[in-house]
């Protein structure tokens, strides 16, 4: 009986893992390398997971204006290196989403990790949102009106990415858990570093050079007048 248990709870995560190695590639090679553009081209240093900081441990920690401590996808720092931590400049969220249950509580989530962060640094021109898969459209409703940047991908576009390089990484919600096992399996066994890197090259061919180049523009507007010296003066005021 113990054992039928622990056969059933490992089938069941399986669905998740896929979800975690699927989140996991579209971050590093899709996300990572446009900050990294935007970074090159503006002199910024972008924080991410990819990156190893002496300054840090682990995750990349913000204090908010309230003082908690909010942990973030990616950060463009003005001035910043592996030893120093520098001026934020852009907070950035990004996700996949295989399917749609709970997209206006994940808009929520992530927008409000990321408005007060323009409230508490005044250097924070850009909050964006980057996301893959099944986003409801008022979801993305919710996330343009809050003032945040969305670029968004369908999951056809994910998921063809995917299938073109011989991958199936998704899967009818109907399907039994012991297949949906296998299936994750298989596809973990396929996932080598080089596939990787070439479903990556599909998915820019998918979404296109124009809609990239596009979006990197926007956030480099965004932030090309970045301030070069911040200064802060303290006045006492005679009674």
């Amino acid at each position: 009986m113990g054992k039928g248990v622990t056969i059933v709870m490992n089938n069941a995560s399986s669905g998740h893992k896929l979800g975690q190695l699927v989140g996991d590639w579209f971050e590093e090679h899709f996300v990572f390398p446009l900050l990294q553009t935007v970074a090159k081209e503006l002199d910024l240093f972008v924080d991410s997971r990819f990156i190893e900081r002496t300054i840090r441990a682990g995750k990349i920690i913000w204090n908010d204006i309230d003082g908690n401590a909010v942990d973030y996808d990616a950060v463009l720092e003005l001035g910043g290196t592996k030893d120093k931590k520098g001026i934020p400049v852009a907070f950035i969220e990004c996700f996949w989403r295989r399917g749609s249950r709970h997209s206006k509580d994940k808009a929520r989530d992530d927008s409000g990790k990321l408005l007060p962060m323009k409230d508490t640094y005044p250097t924070a021109r850009f909050l964006g949102i980057v996301s893959a898969g099944d986003f409801t459209n008022p979801a993305r409703e919710l996330v343009r009106t809050r003032g945040i940047d969305l670029f968004y991908i369908p999951k056809s576009k994910i998921v063809q990415a995917f299938n073109d390089c011989g991958l199936i990484m998704d899967y009818p919600d109907k399907l039994n858990e012991e297949e949906k096992s296998i299936l994750v399996k298989n596809f973990e066994c396929l996932f080598t570093t080089d596939k990787k890197i070439e479903v990556q090259q599909k998915l820019h061919e998918l979404v296109g050079k124009t809609a990239i180049n596009s979006y990197v523009g926007q956030v480099r507007a965004t932030l090309s007048a970045l301030p070069q010296e911040i200064r802060f003066v303290l006045r006492v005021l005679s009674k």
